[in-house]
């Protein structure tokens, strides 16, 4: 499995990686868009199950508890490697680091795939091969925050400027991944054409017991009341944020800086009343 090296991309020019380019209606990473052609000619696997939200909405959090899920709750195979080996990221392509196709194909099956792409962006092959979707939506306004804070982190997106003018950007869909209006809404209504899967983060917030239960029966999959409980514990948010294989605390501060601000900030729904100070 191919694995991320921490000094893969300290050197990197990052002004050329935040580089925002238009790419079929959607803003999206330059270096996404040159690896299209390999997105759109992805093959997908029978066995596939996509996890897919718009950014910030929870996509860490179902990603463990599907990794957990395939584990059977086993918490020593879970910790075998970083959540972003576990779960590939299917379009990210960032100059000194392998790619989420270089990932994903060669990822033994069953794989789990995390992607953040607007469902017209989908490559065919899924649909074809009839594969499970776990679509996660979020309350727009607690997105903001969260994608906010994100931007100040991450040095392979633009610099978001004051919270006004990012909150104005992000309504207008002029930030990475466009509109979340638009994304929540295409998936929402292509729900019942595919095998489509559409919770809700803060159902997962007030009864994560119940969700994870949908999942199963999404999935055809049994497991002790034993093993649910432990997965609750194990996806709380109190003790993702201290797994160093779920919190991204393994990626350099160069590229992802959590000095000041951690990846799992809040973990939490309503955020949007405690609006970023200026």
């Amino acid at each position: 499995m191919l694995k991320f090296e921490e000094n893969m991309i300290k050197d990197e020019d990052f002004e050329a990686i935040t580089r925002v380019v238009s790419f079929r209606g959607v803003p999206m990473s330059k270096y996404n868009v040159e690896n299209w052609e390999r997105m759109d000619y992805f093959q997908a696997r029978h066995d596939d199950v996509v996890i897919a939200t718009y950014p910030k909405a929870g996509t860490t959090w179902v990603s463990e508890i599907m990794d957990m899920i395939y584990a059977g709750g086993d918490l020593e195979k879970c910790q075998r490697d970083a959540i972003y080996n576990r779960v590939p990221y299917m379009e990210i392509r960032v100059p000194g680091m392998p790619s989420g196709v270089d990932q994903l194909e060669v990822l033994a099956s069953p794989r789990l795939i995390k992607t953040h792409v607007p469902i017209h962006l989908m490559p065919e092959s899924f649909w074809e091969k009839n594969c499970k979707v776990i679509y996660v939506a979020r309350n727009a306004k607690d997105v903001a925050v969260s994608y906010f804070f994100f931007h100040n982190m991450v040095k392979a997106l633009p610099d978001p400027g004051p919270w006004d003018k990012f909150v104005t950007d992000y309504m207008n869909g002029a930030v990475s991944y466009g509109s979340w209006f638009d994304h929540v809404k295409g998936w929402w209504e292509r729900r019942n054409q595919y095998q489509i899967l559409y919770l809700f983060y803060e159902d997962l917030k007030e009864d994560p017991k119940r969700e994870i239960k949908k999942i199963l029966h999404f999935l055809k999959r049994e497991l002790s009341e034993e093993v649910l409980e432990k997965i609750v514990h194990h996806t709380s948010f109190q003790i993702m944020s201290k797994n160093t294989m779920a919190n991204y605390k393994t990626i350099p501060n160069e590229l992802l800086n959590q000095t000041n601000t951690a990846f799992m900030r809040k973990g939490k729904s309503n955020i949007c009343v405690e609006l970023p100070e200026e």
